[in-house]
């Protein structure tokens, strides 16, 4: 979200109370604590309850009133007390209490939010056919072909008179009046003339009403689906315009969609901002120059942001102003589709940042120009102060609105299926969650403060009926939440009584960093801090990690490359001169903190746009605050393609991080351990699938023969290194070395293993590095040949005892390989 999120308290160690150590440090693990150091394999987060059972019954359930199937329904849902047991069977099984017993306490409350969304669901069933039939609004609303003519519809209850108006009739509506229907919606049927349309492909249209003081405005019909502007006119308004290119103009998706992956590498970009010149770039540019570098770093997806239109272009594209129309700046809906399919082409896969937690306050461009007179059972917004958001001066949906749910479900599905888009990230979750809307709230943790009188169920059930249609009409959706409360249930699914995302982003790990970088010298850093806030998340919901978004690059905030070099960005990062110490400390540390971050912090990992390369400005879009200046409002991608830069060091290292992924798919493991948290040594000690990852942030010790422990024993090979010179480093560390295991303690007793794993290794760990160990798999001549011995050459038994001790030594026989030790040796290893 755009600045305004900045003013949201956010807790220091991510969205939930730590436990104590003690808590922290247990063997035995459950699925409701937290275990940052233990064998387990999943570490997960919790909050605190305060153990008091309460039960919300804060509104009243809404149903619809009857009407035909397919017809449009009442806005304003009915109080049905029948409905309350509707469904009351099928929410009885809520599988997250299962999973977290913490929430019991809370069961009146999850059955209750089930119920509303089952009779919500199945009160659009009875009357619209279909959730899903519901969600193509776009079929019936706005401006649609039909047999002999232009149809266009359009819902404004509170309208006296209503006219379609624009380029085709001289903008002079008596001749085409409006019919409203029962339930408030306006339409006409505008036919053909001569074999051609009315109104003619790309002509400018609006919607013409009368309010009840009896004045006249014309309005952008609420479903356009492009709205451009006159650029030679400053702050001139927008017009709606009926876009319907012939076959010959339209464009033609030729590539199907990426297959999805178990764990998004996302890239999030801004096209308008995209290029390296001070000016607004459009989606073909960005699709052909943008895209490539994208794929180059090995991403599977692109999240593009700021598509929907937005009439103010230094809202970053969260003041939403036509929400089925793509942002005109940057090209047409067929050049965002060519865009798309570029993507696709190269194996990414596209989400969109969507905004349904508010709207623009405009009046003269946007949906909030229909508020004229309405009550709030006939707006698309609640009234008074539940309808406006305070810090973000926009205004919020009536989510128990019949017709808001057509619209924003429709819009759901048009994005989807009209470009092509692979999924969401939805924007302003918290405030949409929350009747305060997160504003001058700290969440500690405590779950009463998820659930209680200030939960805004209206718009969890919205929240729940989004997720069900988009699964619904795309399996393999992607769709995540941008959500700093923590909220359990969140990333659960539907059926379980979860609100159905697949993933929320870590939105504390960020505000970690930030403290970390302003507050802290690199000696005061904490590794246990550190290993808790990455950390930090509910198990079985799955996040997306980052160490910094678009949020900490804009205007007044500082990216960890600026924080950590500062100005010598301009004047050091030259390799035609020696780093200094600021740009070498700068350097490695912002290639540890993505890493770790990546490593440790999530299922997912995230990053925005230049932050790949440590991009030295931050962004400021033009606004009346710098003379409306688009100077700072692009990305210096010179920089990075400079070879003597160092930019190029920390793209390559971003590049290469990515690629493991790709290979050993660590994001995707389930089995993450944190082995050691040394706070002397400055160093942490992870294993994330079958690697093993040593992060020395000291600044100054190298270590040598540094013990790590590890699960598998075995061969254990460099798979990346911060430290190779190809990544800026100094190339301390050997990649041809061989790393072999030795058993450590008793086997099956994890309190007498090396920091509780039952084998270990040796390492060089310099300051400042990170490192990445694999396991490789070994033959048997290797094993044996390792020994300088064959097994021709083993006659007697004391020789084979001798050989079977060393490759014991090096942990490579295990009870699973008794077999191959009875081969070799002649004896039965199960003795030894």
């Amino acid at each position: 979200m755009y600045a305004p999120w900045g003013l949201l308290p956010k807790p220091a160690t991510g969205s939930l109370t730590p436990f104590s150590t003690k808590e922290s440090s247990l063997t035995s693990i459950n699925n409701w604590t937290v275990a940052s150091k233990q064998p387990a394999g999943i570490v997960f987060g919790h909050g605190k309850f305060n153990g008091t059972p309460h039960c919300i019954l804060s509104s009243t359930i809404p149903t619809s009133e009857k009407a035909e199937r397919g017809s449009a329904i009442s806005a304003v849902l009915t109080d049905d007390k029948s409905a309350m047991m509707t469904g009351l069977e099928e929410s009885e099984n809520i599988g997250i209490l299962g999973v977290d017993p913490g929430l019991e306490p809370y069961k009146d409350h999850f059955r209750y939010r089930v119920r509303r969304y089952l009779d919500q669901k199945r009160s659009i069933e009875a009357n619209e056919g279909s959730l899903e039939q519901f969600a193509q609004g776009y079929l019936k609303f706005g401006f649609t072909k039909e047999e002999g003519g232009i149809m266009y519809r359009e819902w404004a209850p509170a309208a006296q008179e209503a006219q379609v108006i624009g380029d085709f009739n001289g903008w002079d509506g008596s001749n085409h009046k409006m019919e409203k229907n029962r339930f408030g919606v306006w339409s006409i049927k505008i036919p053909d003339s001569g074999g051609n349309a009315a109104i003619p492909h790309n002509s400018r249209v609006k919607f013409r009403f009368k309010h009840g003081n009896g004045v006249w405005v014309d309005r952008i019909p609420s479903w356009i689906k492009y709205a451009t502007v006159d650029p030679t006119r400053f702050a001139a308004p927008y017009d709606g315009v009926y876009w319907d290119p012939p076959p010959s103009e339209g464009y033609q998706f030729k590539f199907p969609r990426p297959p999805k992956s178990e764990s998004p590498r996302i890239y999030e970009a801004h096209v308008g901002m995209s290029s390296s010149e001070p000016r607004v770039n459009s989606y073909r540019e960005f699709a052909d120059d943008v895209l490539p570098r994208i794929r180059a770093n090995n991403y599977n997806t692109v999240q593009l942001m700021a598509v929907m239109e937005h009439s103010y272009y230094a809202s970053y594209g969260y003041h939403v102003t036509n929400f089925f129309a793509v942002s005109s700046r940057s090209g047409t809906p067929e050049d965002l589709k060519y865009l798309i399919d570029k993507a696709h082409s190269l194996g990414l896969r596209v989400l969109m940042d969507v905004v349904h937690s508010h709207v623009s306050n405009n009046v003269t461009d946007g949906l909030n120009g229909f508020d004229v007179g309405q009550s709030s059972q006939d707006s698309y917004f609640h009234t008074g102060d539940r309808g406006y958001h305070k810090l973000w001066d926009s205004r919020l949906f009536n989510y128990a609105n019949w017709e808001v749910l057509r619209f924003l479900l429709s819009n759901l599905r048009w994005w989807l299926e009209e470009f092509k888009f692979d999924g969401f990230r939805f924007d302003g979750v918290t405030s949409m969650l929350y009747h305060h809307h997160g504003i001058n709230m700290a969440f500690t943790g405590n779950y009463y403060e998820y659930f209680s009188e200030a939960t805004d169920v209206d718009a969890v059930v919205y929240m729940m009926l989004a997720n069900y249609v988009v699964h619904s009409i795309l399996p393999d959706a992607t769709v995540i939440a941008e959500d700093v409360s923590g909220m359990p249930g969140l990333g659960w699914p539907v059926s379980g009584g979860g609100i159905g995302f697949d993933y929320r982003l870590a939105m504390g790990i960020p505000d970690k960093w930030i403290d970390y970088l302003k507050n802290k010298n690199d000696k005061e850093w904490s590794m246990e801090e550190i290993s808790w806030s990455l950390t930090n998340r509910r198990y079985t919901e799955k996040c997306i990690s980052y160490a910094e978004s678009h949020d900490q690059a804009i205007v007044g905030d500082k990216t960890i490359a600026f924080l950590l070099m500062d100005t010598e960005m301009y004047s050091g990062m030259s390799s035609f001169v020696d780093a200094s110490p600021t740009i070498k400390r700068g350097i490695a540390l912002h290639k540890m903190i993505h890493f770790i971050t990546m490593a440790l912090g999530g299922e997912g990992y995230l990053n925005f746009m230049g932050n790949e390369f440590g991009h030295p400005e931050w962004i400021d879009f033009p606004r009346e605050g710098n003379d409306w200046s688009y100077e700072k409002c692009r990305r210096q991608w010179n920089l990075v393609d400079t070879d003597h830069l160092r930019y190029q060091y920390m793209n390559a290292f971003d590049r290469a991080m990515n690629l493991l992924d790709e290979k050993f798919s660590f994001l995707a493991s389930t089995k993450q351990i944190v082995s050691s948290t040394n706070e002397d040594d400055k160093v942490i000690v992870i294993e994330r699938g079958d690697l093993v990852f040593v992060f020395n942030f000291h600044p100054e010790n190298t270590y040598d023969g540094y013990k790590v422990g590890c699960d598998l024993p075995g061969k254990y090979t460099v798979a990346l290194d911060s430290d190779a010179f190809e990544f800026g480093g100094e190339g301390r560390v050997g990649h041809d070395a061989d790393h072999f295991t030795s058993p450590e303690g008793i086997p099956g007793v994890p309190e007498t293993n090396f920091n509780n794993r039952p084998n270990s290794f040796k390492v060089l760990s310099p300051a400042r590095t990170c490192v990445v160990y694999h396991k490789v798999e070994e033959s048997l001549e290797e094993i044996y040949g390792s020994t300088h011995a064959s097994t021709s050459d083993m006659e007697d038994s004391d020789e084979k005892g001798a050989q079977s001790v060393l490759l014991k030594d090096r942990g490579v026989i295990p009870s699973e390989m008794e077999g191959l030790t009875d081969e070799i040796t002649g004896e039965d290893a199960s003795d030894d």
